[in-house]
């Protein structure tokens, strides 16, 4: 019987979890969900929800005004914020991966997933990020469930085919351009852009001009707005006090190797064995 439900733990099957939340940490219908949400104390993945306010959010490729927005711009737009992001939590450890989902659903757009390579990375930048704010807006950093990003991500969407839009339940990841990916990503030794990834992410062929152009204003471009954007929405701590905010994480030692997710898998049924037993 544990083997049973050990393995359809996370999968549609399983009558007691939800497997939105185990998938991709976040759930359509939130508190009220049906199944178990089990939230991890510890996890390599912060989720900062709601966090990226694209250009066009009332209808896509259209400002606030009804006027269309150049796609360029939009991109320039998201590129801007990503590297501002990237340069702050990177302060704390090395970042694996770092997701913005260009979803369109409540409980899902604006979502930024960033995976640390340790867990004590993560820990340090949920601590340090709790009671802050970004463009006027507080941070609401959680450990979040998912570690692997290929099972969370939408298989249609990365072949221009998924039909459900932006209201989809799965990540719609919106990519950067291959320079900037290079520059974040490439100060970690052992890096590359591997030929498939590299033509996914490479800009359209009448924009390469002007990412040229861009490249060249990265490599001189100075951070202190980055920081400034930082500083004074921190300023605004002492008169927000009364906010929403998150409990500190609870500190915990890597260990030596990741635990995959059988093991996890494994882990979670024992806790619920456990919580069964005692009621």
């Amino acid at each position: 019987m544990a083997e049973h439900l050990a393995s359809i733990f996370g999968t549609e099957k399983d009558r007691v979890n939800c497997p939105f939340y185990f998938k991709i940490g976040a759930c359509r219908h939130g508190d009220r969900c049906s199944r178990l949400h089990n939230r991890p104390t510890i996890s390599p993945t912060l989720l900062l929800s709601n966090m990226y306010q694209r250009p066009d959010m009332i209808t896509p490729g259209v400002d606030a005004q009804g006027q269309p927005i150049d796609p360029h711009k939009i991109q320039e737009h998201f590129e801007d914020f990503y590297e501002d992001i990237f340069e702050e939590l990177c302060k704390f450890g090395e970042i694996e991966s770092l997701n913005v989902c260009d979803n369109l659903a409540d409980h899902m757009i604006g979502n930024v997933y960033v995976q640390f390579k340790e867990e004590d990375h993560a820990a340090a930048a949920l601590q340090a990020l709790q009671g802050r704010f970004y463009n006027g807006r507080p941070i609401i950093a959680d450990f979040s469930p998912v570690t692997d990003f290929r099972e969370a991500t939408c298989r249609q969407f990365e072949e221009n085919n998924c039909n459900r839009g932006g209201y989809c339940n799965f990540m719609h990841v919106k990519l950067i351009g291959r320079d900037l990916r290079r520059k974040l990503f490439g100060r970690y030794r052992g890096y590359r852009v591997s030929r498939s990834r590299s033509r996914s992410l490479s800009p359209p062929r009448h924009h390469r001009r002007d990412n040229d152009r861009r490249e060249r204003d990265y490599r001189d471009r100075d951070h202190r707005g980055s920081r400034d954007r930082y500083d004074r929405y921190d300023r605004e701590r002492d008169r927000d006090n009364g906010r929403r905010r998150h409990g500190s994480p609870r500190r915990s030692r890597s260990p030596s190797a990741r635990e995959g997710s059988e093991e996890r898998r494994a882990r979670i049924e024992q806790w619920n064995r456990e919580r069964e037993e005692k009621q």
